[in-house]
């Protein structure tokens, strides 16, 4: 028996197509297409202009946002078909800004698209450690690709590109006056300590929106509850804001096994109230341990 070599016993037309050597595939033999932006100056020019439009565009609506941010109040609400009623404030912030952002975008892919080169070029790998001769190199590719970019030679696309990047972070600077500037009113921790609880405020069931009775609560049990009149306010707000501050849950334990670091007289008849909202992170309580009596957050266990 004689070894084979891998083309003996081949046909005549067979491996024609196969590479020349392991690993290597040759890049197919397609014909260069010239762009019309390539062969008519008037179709670079209007593709250079859109380009340039877009970048301008892009300044616009950066400027909107600022204003929508300054001029809005937080508290107004609009309606919108499907979406139903929002804040105006964040669909005016949303809408700018990221139309600004994807005019950016679809200008640079246009510009590339359009006026940059759109030759394939093959580069072989070669070892990591760069020899002086291919940091040469590599500057003269950079240079190359500059000029080729037409950074330096399409002016109005260079300036608007500029002046969309420079007025880029003007939103998010002006954004930050949240962070140190108190709103008129009421401060942050006034509002959260008022909330829709009063003397003698009947207390509902979270579900049912029906008054709950002493003696719907068994020993051992547990119910998610809210003060009523809370959905009355939620519509006319259009938010969860009273019921994140309100939501409580209603456990009832035998009397005599009640230690209230309060002191007496903090339950009825063993049933006791307290905040729904978990001190760690905010998360709504919804589990009761009745052997231990414990609170337990299901979100992360606290």
């Amino acid at each position: 028996m004689t070894a084979l070599t891998p083309t003996e016993n081949a046909p005549d037309d067979h491996g024609h197509s196969a590479p020349a050597k392991l690993g290597y595939s040759p890049v197919a033999e397609i014909p260069h297409r010239l762009r019309v932006t390539d062969t008519d100056p008037k179709a670079a020019r209007r593709a250079e202009r859109q380009v340039a439009a877009m970048f301008a565009l892009s300044m616009f609506f950066v400027v909107l946002s600022v204003a929508a941010y300054v001029m809005i109040d937080k508290t107004t609400v609009v309606y919108i078909p499907v979406l139903g009623d929002v804040g105006a404030s964040n669909v005016a912030l949303g809408f700018t800004f990221g139309i600004a952002v994807l005019l950016i975008g679809t200008g640079a892919i246009q510009w590339a698209k359009k006026l940059m080169p759109d030759v394939e070029v093959v580069q072989e790998r070669h070892d990591m450690v760069s020899e002086p001769q291919e940091d040469n190199l590599a500057v003269a590719n950079y240079e190359r690709g500059k000029d080729e970019s037409g950074f330096a030679r399409y002016k109005m696309i260079r300036r608007t590109l500029l002046g969309a990047l420079a007025f880029f972070p003007i939103p998010l600077v002006v954004f930050l006056r949240d962070l140190w500037v108190t709103p008129s009113g009421e401060n942050p921790t006034e509002i959260l300590s008022n909330t829709l609880w009063a003397k003698g405020k009947r207390i509902i069931s979270d579900g049912t929106y029906l008054a709950v009775r002493p003696e719907d609560l068994p020993v051992g049990g547990l119910v998610s509850a809210l003060p009523e009149g809370l959905l009355e306010v939620q519509e006319e707000e259009h938010n969860l804001n009273a019921r994140g501050k309100a939501a409580i849950i209603l456990v009832r334990m035998d009397p005599d096994q009640i230690r209230s670091q309060q002191g007496e007289g903090w339950d009825y008849n063993g049933i006791l109230a307290y905040s729904k909202i978990c001190t760690h992170v905010g998360c709504p309580i919804a589990l009761y341990e009745q052997r231990t009596h414990h609170l337990l957050c299901p979100c992360h266990q606290s």
